[in-house]
């Protein structure tokens, strides 16, 4: 709400809708800002490293150290962020990989072998650019630093670079940055880990134990977890594998799920009982309610993701990226098979890599193993992956010391700055193609994993547009609801604008939040019955405010509709049964709130905005078209 009691901007569903997943749009908006972040502290870095870089090592090899009786943690500054800070980083990573298997388009499993191979050839390719370079000498065993992408530049770039219709290159990176993340930490703990110590093991597995035992016994704590985590932690320190594995473990342990209508309906119970007895304890009740309506994914994701996005990694790029350059340095690192093996096999290797393994998973899956966009599409998102920084850094600074430390961090540094470049590239190309082979480049020709579990009837459903068109917009709506009332006015620009769309509109009234909803559904059903749907339609979101049974009744009148009848029909509850059934096909879709936008069956997840349908919109319309050889 505004500050005059008006409903502000519409960005995104109501807050009883935010529980059906976080959306990727939002992870993706954060993941991008955080980009531009971890530059400047990237560039601030380099540049307190040349001012002076005796000050910079003084301040990160700094002892920091915990001591409780005769026991002791102590490490550097910068290992506190390196093992410490980070693991909070990859647990974010593991939330959204969790996510997306859970509520995203990997929830169809197939669909996750085709990015997965993808990614496991872009780290091949990259890793055996690298060792072409530097095999049979010393610095062989850094090959690890030329194998994982960074995720905030990597997304960064295809938002600065990418074509507008990149929904699903932007799910297929983040997909190959999952799997990415996951094979970069086993090889952090497999062959960058000091020598295991076997007690500390023993002790790391048992506490891994009680972790899935306690989620089993379906503890809903998270004191109970944080306090698992942060003993986990210290275990696998202790044991000589890098603890950051411990962050991703337990973000892909926390389940993502719809918020259930149950739960919401029992939250606005509770919030009740607070407004009418305002104190301390059922404050903490309400409360405690409302974020156990919510999974406890989305809970972390919306706690740690802005500081591992905005404070954690730029942190991290503070601590290692400062690199003095002076003294010749730099022309002698430029000829470094080091930094030459690192910034061709991101910049070369990775995208060349990606395109070989998605074809060769492609051939060998014989039409099971779908492309989710088109091969040009594959190239500029595997350019953009061409990006390493964070993981890279960290098997840098475990793999090499001195000069060969300075050479691979300035490899990496170089990657950040070619990536958009070649990815830009890319698609600026496609971008001057001609129409149709443009889309069939950026879009592929894989089927849209459908949401609407109850395909659109125009023979019971309200439908306007054409019955032929390429493009059908489903929402699920609450005449009563105020984000409702402010998409009304999109749909109705968009459906003046676009002659290709159909629109479908289904009743969900929230009656425990909107009282009169579930009559004014009823009575959008009267007036249907004598041919006067949409008008009353209208009609209803013009007047939100007069809801009540006699303002139903006089807006039927002021449409010249049958008044007896309408109102018999009103009395007798007789449309109840059509409007159940809308709410019904909503739980099935696993809908909780409204406005809630399916695009060819497809959820819409993020902004309402004219701009943010349009292009859903349009990125279906392109799908459609390639799908019909257009």
């Amino acid at each position: 709400m505004s500050a005059d009691g008006e409903p502000g901007r519409l960005t995104r569903t109501t807050a009883w809708a935010r529980g059906l997943g976080t959306p990727l749009r939002d992870y993706l908006r954060t993941e991008t800002g955080g980009a531009v972040v971890l530059l400047v502290a990237a560039l601030a870095a380099l540049v307190w490293a040349n001012v002076d870089h005796g000050a910079y090592e003084r301040v990160w090899t700094t002892e920091l150290s915990i001591r409780l009786g005769g026991w002791t943690l102590a490490a550097s500054l910068r290992h506190w962020v390196n093992d410490g800070l980070m693991a909070l980083f990859f647990l974010v990573v593991g939330l959204e990989a969790r996510r997306e298997l859970d509520l995203g388009e990997l929830r169809e499993r197939r669909r996750l072998l085709l990015p997965a191979a993808a990614a496991l050839g872009g780290m091949t390719a990259a890793v055996g650019v690298f060792l072409a370079f530097n095999a049979g000498g010393d610095a062989a065993g850094g090959w690890g630093v030329a194998l994982s992408t960074d995720t905030a530049f990597a997304i960064g770039i295809l938002a600065l670079v990418g074509p507008r219709l990149s929904g699903r290159m932007r799910v297929l990176l983040v997909t190959l940055l999952v799997v990415d993340d996951l094979i970069a930490l086993a090889v952090i703990a497999l062959a960058y880990s000091t020598a295991l110590a076997a007690v500390p093991l023993v002790v790391a597995g048992a506490l891994l134990a009680a972790v899935l035992v306690v989620r089993a016994a379906g503890v809903r704590r998270g004191w109970v977890y944080a306090l698992l985590g942060v003993a986990l932690w210290v275990a696998v320190w202790r044991s000589g594998i890098d603890p950051v594995v411990v962050g991703l473990l337990m973000g892909l342990l926390t389940v993502a799920r719809p918020a259930a209508r149950a739960d919401l309906e029992e939250a606005t119970d509770r919030f009740r009982d607070f407004r009418e007895q305002p104190t301390a304890e059922l404050a903490q009740v309400a409360r405690t309610s409302v974020e156990q309506a919510l999974s406890p994914n989305e809970r972390l994701q919306h706690r740690f993701h802005p500081w591992s996005s905005y404070a954690i990694v730029p942190l991290f790029a503070l601590a290692n990226a400062g690199i003095p350059l002076g003294g010749g340095f730099l022309g002698d690192a430029l000829r470094s098979p080091v930094t030459l093996g690192i910034v061709l096999g991101y910049v070369v290797g990775k995208p060349l890599g990606v395109l070989a393994a998605a074809r060769v998973a492609q051939r060998m899956g014989r039409g099971a193993v779908a492309l989710p966009v088109g091969w040009g599409a594959l190239a500029g998102t595997g350019a953009a992956a061409g990006v390493g920084f964070t993981v890279a850094l960290l098997i840098a600074e475990r793999a090499f010391h001195g000069t060969r430390l300075r050479e691979a961090t300035l490899g990496v540094l170089l990657s950040v700055l070619l990536a958009p470049l070649v990815s830009g590239a890319l698609f600026g190309g496609i971008a001057r193609l001609p129409r149709r082979r443009r889309l069939r480049l950026l879009v592929g020709d894989a089927d849209v994993l459908e949401d609407l579990a109850l395909p659109v009837d125009p023979d019971f459903d309200h439908v306007r547009g054409p019955a032929h068109a390429s493009v059908t917009l489903v929402e699920y709506g609450d005449f009563e609801c105020p984000y409702c009332g402010q998409a009304e006015p999109i749909v109705r620009e968009l459906l003046t604008d676009d002659g290709d769309l159909r629109y479908v509109w289904r009743h969900l009234p929230l009656p425990d939040v909107h009282p009169h909803a579930e009559l004014a559904a009823e009575a959008a059903e009267a007036a249907a019955e004598q041919g006067a749907f949409w008008e009353y339609h209208a009609l209803l979101f013009d007047q939100q405010d007069a809801l009540r049974p006699q303002d139903l009744v006089a807006h039927a009148e002021r449409l010249g509709l049958e008044s007896d009848r309408f109102r018999r029909e009103l009395r007798e509850r007789e449309h109840e049964g059509r409007v159940a059934r809308d709410v019904e096909s909503a739980d099935l879709s696993g809908v909780a709130g409204t406005p809630t936008f399916f695009v060819n069956g497809a959820r819409h997840h993020g902004a309402y905005d004219v701009e943010a349908l349009k292009a859903a919109v349009q990125a279906a319309r392109a799908r459609a078209l390639v799908a019909a050889g257009g």
